[in-house]
């Protein structure tokens, strides 16, 4: 299965349909993800992006291995998700551009820059990819790193380059210059990995007020 939704994807999918493994495990996640929701980080607007739902979230499994739970193809405009709207990933190869997965649902399309991540240093234990123009433009002066224009989301390219990003040390905030108002932060924790989201993005938004200071007001 080729997954083509959400912009450019292009893993190769094995998915087999079922229940969701530990379903008790994503109420953290869920709901540091309704208040990324709440604030726009995740959505669906038919402006935007072709009308595609954008963002997601994943948690790694507590067995030292790779696994994850990663919520589902187009569920980001949804505004509380449950259970079904989840789905494990429990197999993955970054170079051969595949990935395995089990759940009710198959994984959002960008699940391969998760796994991405995770392989890159143990210490990461969740990830959250969202959609935010202040801190997309404001990148360089938050002094975030990046991946390259040239990269498209969805890809292996951009798979790679976050791994090769998250192995560094820095913000754990990446902006992917490819794929317009996307960055990936990712943490120790769930509520760490939300926190430097929603930071950043207050920061972002005193930059654009300080850009506009002292312009005069217009008239309704």
């Amino acid at each position: 299965m080729m997954t083509g939704r959400e912009g450019v994807t292009r893993y190769r999918l094995i998915f087999t349909p079922g229940p969701l493994p530990h379903p008790d495990l994503i109420r953290e996640l869920n709901a540091w993800r309704s208040i990324i929701r709440m604030l726009g980080l995740n959505g669906c607007d038919p402006q935007r992006y072709g009308g595609l739902a954008y963002g997601n979230v994943s948690l790694r499994l507590p067995d030292g291995g790779i696994r994850f739970l990663i919520s589902g193809t187009q569920t980001g405009g949804r505004m509380h998700l449950t259970a079904d709207d989840y789905c494990e990933v429990h197999g993955f190869d970054l170079e051969t551009n595949r990935l395995e997965a089990r759940g009710p649902i198959p994984p959002s399309s960008e699940a391969l820059t998760h796994a991405a991540v995770y392989r890159a240093d143990p210490a990461w234990h969740c990830v959250m990819h969202a959609h935010s123009p202040e801190i997309w433009r404001h990148a360089g002066t938050l002094g975030l790193r990046t991946t390259a224009p040239e990269i498209e989301y969805g890809t292996p390219a951009m798979a790679l380059a976050v791994a090769a990003l998250a192995t560094k040390p820095g913000v754990p905030l990446i902006a992917m210059l490819g794929h317009s108002d996307g960055v990936i932060a990712y943490g120790g924790t769930v509520d760490a990995t939300a926190r430097i989201l929603i930071t950043y993005l207050a920061e972002a938004l005193q930059l654009d007020d300080s850009s506009t200071a002292g312009q005069p007001a217009t008239t309704p």
